[in-house]
């Protein structure tokens, strides 16, 4: 479907150097059609920023993440995160940085579950559901 929905116009991206920004990276399946979409559209070098750390862990409070052993980040260090979607580079922004932005745009004193990103989770998970996921 990312083919489908996704197309890059060869006379904006022929030859140049291109990068995507995108929230996060879960299984890696669609940042890799990006990329890929770019390349048949001849750009030179696709290099990828991410705007969160590493997705690590599944998530329990809502977001339908995949089991840990899908998270393409769970199982691969950076540069191999970066081989397997082809890109030229990878890069993805810290937790403390991710804290930062938040926090600047608003501190309201809220404290922010980081459980997907550290495996570290604000209240027990139920062991029914850790073992669904893990």
């Amino acid at each position: 479907m990312v083919f489908v929905k996704l197309n890059a116009l060869k006379s904006d991206v022929n030859g140049k150097r291109v990068v995507i920004i995108d929230d996060s990276i879960v299984r890696g399946t669609t940042c890799r059609r990006l990329i890929q979409i770019l390349r048949r559209a001849g750009a030179k070098e696709v290099h990828f920023r991410v705007s969160s750390p590493p997705v690590k862990f599944p998530c329990y409070f809502g977001i339908d993440t995949p089991s840990r052993a899908d998270l393409i980040s769970s199982v691969s260090c950076v540069d191999d995160v970066c081989k397997q979607i082809e890109a030229d580079s990878l890069a993805f922004i810290s937790i403390e940085g991710m804290i930062e932005a938040i926090n600047g745009l608003e501190h309201t004193g809220c404290t922010y579950c980081r459980g997907c990103f550290t495996g570290e989770y604000p209240v027990p998970v139920p062991g029914e559901l850790a073992g669904k996921r893990l």
